[in-house]
């Protein structure tokens, strides 16, 4: 074994004692920490004699230059930030091991026909402010103005955030690289979730990213006494969204899609009172958009007749959207020649969660590369990889850099 899988873990572990929350993990966009890990990890490029800069969004960059300043560009990367109370290798690990592999290749005197550029994405969580993929959709050219206005949970907006970090969200559009001559953009990050450790495999091909939509749902019935009304006569708003998170689970199954309804309610809310209202919550993914729509207009029409049937109104309200994205299969094509190599069995899996590899799809040809990791547990602090499935991940990405510098020739 190298020492890049060691190093990944070490810089992981220095990475995350910057925490807004001690005993905790917790690095939210434009915050002491955010301003703290961008530092740290500049330090290291510094260090290994590669240069850095933070874009006008927040993110932080390094470059392995080609010898040709005019040369185009392969970007390696993932995100810095975190969920609350969250786990130390999603995200940063992808930001760390492939640094490692740049200074591997810097030491090796490899000369490639692309620049090599690491980016730690300010935020892809959207844990503060509620908005995913900031970073990574300020990179591609896609930032609304409209956000500047968004506020945490202390009332900041984004806009006075972007000030005390010592930003302009004036001038944020200045972080594009919409129009630079992208070759590719690979992202190494933890499964999250069990298939390689149940089949003993380090590291696996991300096919596409599932497409999700997400939805609040309401259902409204009656109220009325607990003990005097009689069953048959009821119109209970909650047994008619006990009875759709049902659906939902039936449905999903049968169309091989992943649904989810991870948030529930219900007034008046008192033990002896039927409930006059239910909300609940809806997320639907899958790797293929047709399949996953497919599915939700079962559980639409399927959840209609049963609410008719209880006296039951039910209405929807899509509060979020985004489509499939697809790898690049060339680039797939190239990790599975960096994996062949180690004499391992390419994996292909699609990601049934969301990365900055999504919002970079709109910009360039995009890769992901899943390393293995322990229960399949992600945002969780018991997430846990080990140093060898680490430096075999570290292999792997300076092999699939090689193999795609020779097809470019």
């Amino acid at each position: 074994m190298s020492s890049i899988g060691v190093n990944a873990l070490k810089w992981c572990d220095e990475l995350a004692t910057l925490t807004a929350t001690p005993g905790q993990m917790e690095r939210c966009y434009l915050t002491d920490q955010h301003r703290q890990a961008n530092a740290l990890v500049a330090s290291w490029l510094k260090d290994a004699g590669l240069p850095s800069w933070q874009d006008a969004a927040g993110n932080l960059w390094g470059r392995l230059p080609a010898t040709n300043d005019n040369a185009p560009v392969v970007i390696l990367g993932s995100h810095l930030d975190t969920v609350p109370n969250g786990g130390i290798y999603d995200g940063i690990l992808g930001v760390v091991l492939p640094l490692l592999v740049m200074i591997e290749l810097k030491q090796q005197g490899i000369a490639l026909p692309f620049h090599l550029d690491l980016v730690g994405f300010g935020d892809e969580e959207g844990s503060r402010f509620s908005s995913t993929l900031l970073g990574s959709r300020a990179v591609i050219g896609q930032w609304d103005p409209n956000w500047a206005a968004i506020k945490d949970a202390n009332g900041i907006t984004l806009a006075d955030a972007f000030e005390r970090f010592g930003l302009d969200i004036h001038r944020v559009g200045e972080a594009s690289r919409a129009s630079d001559s992208v070759l590719a953009y690979l992202e190494t990050h933890i499964e999250q979730g069990p298939v390689l450790e149940a089949e003993n495999l380090p590291v696996g091909i991300v096919t596409a990213i599932a497409g999700a939509r997400r939805f609040n749902i309401d259902f409204t019935g009656m109220a009325g006494h607990a003990g005097t009304v009689p069953m048959h006569l009821r119109r209970d708003a909650l047994a008619a969204a006990a009875e759709f998170i049902l659906i939902v689970e039936k449905v999903a199954r049968e169309h091989g899609v992943t649904a989810t309804v991870g948030r529930a309610s219900a007034k008046p809310g008192a033990v002896n009172v039927i409930a006059g209202s239910a909300q609940v919550s809806l997320d639907i993914r899958s790797e293929k958009d047709a399949e996953r729509d497919a599915a939700l207009t079962m559980i639409w029409d399927t959840a209609k007749v049963a609410c008719r049937e209880r006296g039951i109104d039910m209405g929807w309200q899509e509060i979020h959207a985004a489509p499939a994205v697809a790898c690049d299969d060339r680039l797939q094509s190239c990790l599975a020649s960096a994996i062949e190599k180690h004499h391992i069995h390419p994996r292909y899996l699609h990601s049934g969660a969301g990365h900055d590899a999504m919002a970079m799809a709109a910009i360039c040809p995009v890769a992901m590369l899943f390393v293995r990791c322990k229960g399949g547990i992600s945002h969780h602090p018991d997430e846990s990889i080990t140093a060898e499935d680490a430096d075999i991940a570290g292999q792997v990405l300076q092999d699939w850099i090689l193999e795609l510098a020779a097809r470019q020739g």
